[in-house]
């Protein structure tokens, strides 16, 4: 019954066993904590991916939108670009502007990028946490295994224990009604 690090648990006392089992507890909390955030942020990322596809591919300047400023206060609005817009290099000639997006890069920044360009990115952060959230799932079920090894061995030795005590009790028992 060797663990990872090369320690037989056998060879541990129960109290030994008892922390080792709490940190592995603990540990599996914290894997389980990680994982159901890093979900939550994968769920996040696919719903950007539908909003640029629902909400803005395909759409023109008349589409009218609620945009959220807060979680309950929306104000209506309609899409930018598509929409010829002056240059100021040229004044006589216009230009159509692109519909953009801008997406969160992360630590308050945004980029603007095309709608296919966020698709992509987001598609790739989905990508990325597809990956993370395997090697977590291996992770957990590694430590759900050394927790059941863990749980087995200290099963034993507190009925080994409570077999010893009951045995020695009943020799101290027999000793006093013959003596």
């Amino acid at each position: 019954m060797s663990q990872q690090g090369g320690v037989d648990v056998s060879t541990l006392s129960v109290q030994q066993l008892s922390a080792l089992q709490a940190r592995l507890s603990q540990e599996l909390e914290h894997l389980s904590s990680s994982y159901q955030r890093l979900r939550a942020a994968q769920s996040r990322f696919r719903d950007c991916i539908r909003s640029i596809k629902d909400g803005i591919q395909g759409k023109s300047g008349d589409t009218p939108l609620l945009i959220p400023l807060t979680t309950s206060l929306y104000v209506p609005a309609t899409l930018a670009g598509s929409t010829p817009t002056p240059t100021s290099t040229f004044p006589d000639k216009s230009s159509t502007k692109k519909a953009s997006v801008l997406v969160d890069v992360g630590t308050g920044f945004f980029v603007e990028k095309s709608p296919e360009d966020g698709i992509s990115f987001y598609k790739g952060k989905v990508d990325d946490l597809t990956k993370n959230l395997a090697e977590i799932e291996k992770a957990v079920g590694g430590k759900n295994e050394n927790l059941r090894v863990i749980e087995d061995v200290l099963r034993q030795k507190m009925l080994a224990e409570q077999a010893g005590g009951s045995g020695a009790s009943r020799a101290q028992q027999a000793q006093a009604s013959a003596g």
